[in-house]
């Protein structure tokens, strides 16, 4: 064979590895691939590392993303939060894999559900989807009963994060019907936490702190910028607020430095929302907030 010759092979050959390939990524790339895992686990043990085997030997495929595995342990509100904070940052098909699950073992249902957004959830249903809205809305739900979607003959009663939701967000993320999972749910039989819904009338705004800021002990409240604006405050005015039944009177500002060390403000926070803080210091141990608590502010005078 001439030595062209044997070039145009070569050339073809190629050409049909690369056709190949491309096939097979875009086969692959029609399945869900990116799994997000949220727990309370925390790193002291294997409890994680197991979770992440199960659901790779499912779909070797998946990249596994660590939301955080330091939810405070059994704190389902704050388990919400990040849920509903971290899902507009990851694409259509993502699965969430959220064990905050201070019932496991118990009747509570073992849950997949759909958003708008074309994400999967795989939770408890006990109330870590309650601050999803808009295009995170909630759309479709089954309950998790498949037992070939689950691991091993026989279920642990205390740890389905292994047994149960890592296995179904394998299945998931390998590309299977999300209606495999088991019969569809009522959405409005979802659990709910029981936070109040910011209202305004009125005497004002009425909400609720659902959290603190990781760390640094800054109030986060369920209050976005455009309710808070309603008000009819401007940065540099004072705002008045009941907190938790106390009032008090903080600076609405743009940010922490506009403020002397340890003094308190308000300000928008990096989602949007109204927040309160100390200037390098923590506003929830200065003040003894522990979310959930509720607070009013009125309107601008």
């Amino acid at each position: 064979m001439s030595r062209l010759k044997k070039l145009h092979s070569v050339i073809a050959c190629m050409a049909a590895l690369l056709l190949t390939m491309g096939s097979v990524a875009k086969a692959q790339g029609a399945a869900p691939t990116n799994i997000v895992l949220m727990t309370d686990f925390g790193h002291v043990d294997d409890a994680v590392a197991i979770c992440k085997g199960v659901m790779v030997s499912i779909a070797p495929q998946a990249r596994i993303y660590d939301l955080t595995q330091d939810v405070i342990p059994f704190n389902i509100l704050e388990g919400a939060r990040f849920l509903a904070g971290t899902a507009p940052y990851y694409p259509k098909g993502t699965v969430f894999v959220g064990v905050v699950d201070p019932g496991v073992g118990s009747t509570r249902k073992p849950i997949v559900a759909l958003t708008r957004r074309g994400q999967y959830f795989v939770v408890p249903d006990n109330g870590l989807l309650t601050l999803f809205g808009g295009q995170d809305e909630v759309i479709a739900a089954r309950e998790i009963t498949n037992r070939d979607w689950m691991i091993g003959a026989k279920l642990s009663s205390t740890f389905h994060g292994r047994d149960i939701f890592s296995p179904v967000g394998g299945h998931l993320a390998a590309g299977e019907d999300w209606t495999q999972a088991g019969p569809a749910i009522e959405l409005g039989s979802l659990i709910r936490l029981n936070i109040v819904r910011p209202t305004i009338n009125e005497q004002g705004l009425k909400a609720s702190v659902i959290d603190t800021d990781g760390p640094f002990g800054n109030l986060v409240t369920n209050v976005q910028r455009e309710d808070f604006a309603k008000l009819g405050y401007q940065v540099g005015d004072k705002v008045p607020v009941t907190l938790d039944g106390k009032h008090y009177e903080f600076p609405f500002v743009k940010t922490f430095s506009d403020v002397a060390l340890g003094a308190p403000l308000f300000f928008i926070d990096s989602r949007g929302r109204l927040s309160l803080a100390l200037n390098q210091g923590s506003f929830a141990q200065k003040y003894a907030v522990k979310p959930p608590v509720e607070f009013v502010i009125a309107h601008k005078k």
